[in-house]
């Protein structure tokens, strides 16, 4: 199964049910009144992280997750159903985006994690609820919450504590597989890896962490040559970075060791900020010890020697990645502003982003248009098949001055208002 690690999906959260309208008809009850239930909750959508899947690869194709409408109100008081949840399994270090804008919504980065991104809809009110000392007779219901639909671009970015980077043939495949049992394949051409590959390294003190071996870096990755965005989205989570150079001769390390992290720095991500451990592999070769001298010489200072043919620094390497791992935080991803534990994020994220509360546009001679998200926000929960909700609009949109907005506009008598798919005569 290739590794698809990332794909957009859309999420529909459920409407909330209808309040209901009714009256107590009940041969024992002396003065029958209002008994309209409310409606129930409409479904949400979750995210969750579970190691039982490794990529995204079922999402690959146009999915979507459509949560069920919340059940209408009933007589008798009776309040709707709620419609069950809708939980979508990612793989472990999953991070979720809205696709406008490319916002934050959810790191997944632990087993259980679980974030709503999409919010199921508040059951309506019955006529139940609108009953009062002055009001007995309430004859007006509330239309359910509308639910959420949302675009989502998943990425799978691996946890890792610490990461092999690097030119292509390096050495880093054959180093994990010498360090751990990851069994990953190696061989004497550029991008043998072609995907990460994660392998747990078990130190002789007791202690262990998690190895990432990334496919290899060229110039221009940042701007998505070879592998390049694969490859450094999977890095962002890797605390300590392990920078392989090769003495082998058959490149300039310098020049290398500079390629690499100008593409680190151009990622955006601040990777060329995080502890960086550099190795001088392959010492195993011919002239390997002057060309390291002359590599340590011009980058200001001493890089670790390594062999994995010989096994020469393999253990001092492990120690001193380890030492740093335990000391070093995590960092955010990109997009991210701070740095934190448990990672909850609010579903509504684009609510900050509303319009004024209405604006009236021409549509033609003799109509307008009432639009504006809070205003037809709220029209959605009147409920306007009664005579009383009728009423209820009409002295909400009072309230907000929509009649003097008309009147310096130039709106005349008999013109046609419109407020989403509900339409009304002005008079002055």
């Amino acid at each position: 199964m290739p590794l698809i690690d990332h794909v957009t999906i859309e999420v529909r959260s459920g409407k909330g049910g209808d309040g209901h309208i009714s009256f107590l008809h009940d041969k024992n009850t002396e003065f029958g009144g209002p008994d309209g239930g409310n409606g129930g909750r409409g479904g949400s959508v979750y995210l969750r992280a579970t190691r039982n899947i490794n990529n995204l690869f079922k999402y690959r194709h146009s999915f979507t997750a459509i949560a069920m409408d919340g059940e209408d109100g009933h007589k008798k008081n009776m309040y709707g159903k709620n419609a069950d949840d809708i939980y979508i399994d990612v793989p472990v270090g999953t991070v979720a985006y809205l696709q406008e804008g490319h916002r934050l919504v959810a790191d997944l980065k632990k087993e259980g994690d679980c974030v709503m991104v999409a919010k199921g809809g508040r059951g309506g009110r019955g006529n139940a609820c609108f009953k009062s000392s002055r009001h007995r007779v309430p004859r007006i219901g509330e239309n359910g919450h509308p639910g959420e639909v949302k675009r989502l671009v998943l990425e799978l970015k691996s946890v890792a504590d610490a990461g092999l980077i690097g030119f292509p043939s390096v050495g880093k495949s054959t180093f994990l597989n010498v360090v751990s049992r990851a069994n990953v394949q190696a061989a004497d051409y550029w991008f043998t890896t072609k995907e990460p590959n994660l392998g747990v390294v078990a130190l002789d003190d007791g202690r262990s962490f998690v190895l990432a071996d990334m496919p290899g870096l060229i110039e221009g990755a940042h701007e998505g040559k070879g592998l390049g965005l694969e490859f450094l989205r999977h890095i962002e989570r890797c605390r300590v970075l392990i920078h392989f150079v090769s003495m082998s001769g058959e490149r300039d390390p310098y020049e290398d060791w500079k390629i690499i992290n100008e593409e680190l720095k151009g990622y955006g991500a601040n990777l060329e900020g995080r502890p960086q451990i550099v190795v001088a592999t392959k010492m195993d070769e011919e002239r390997a010890e002057e060309r390291k001298a002359k590599f340590d010489k011009a980058i200001g200072f001493e890089s670790m020697p390594l062999s994995a043919l010989t096994q020469q620094g393999v253990n001092a390497l492990l120690l001193k990645a380890k030492d740093l791992i335990d000391i070093t935080p995590d960092f955010p991803l990109k997009g991210e502003t701070e740095v934190t534990g448990v990672k909850v994020y609010d579903a509504h994220l684009d609510a900050g982003l509303r319009s004024s509360e209405f604006e009236i546009v021409s549509e033609g001679a003799r109509a307008w248009r009432i639009v504006g998200d809070n205003v037809v926000r709220t029209y959605r929960l009147i409920n306007v098949s009664t005579d009383q909700g009728i009423q209820k609009l009409v002295k909400y949109l009072d309230k907000l001055g929509v009649e003097k907005e008309l009147e310096k506009m130039g709106a005349k008598n008999g013109d046609t208002v419109y407020l989403d798919d509900f339409a009304f005569e002005y008079f002055d």
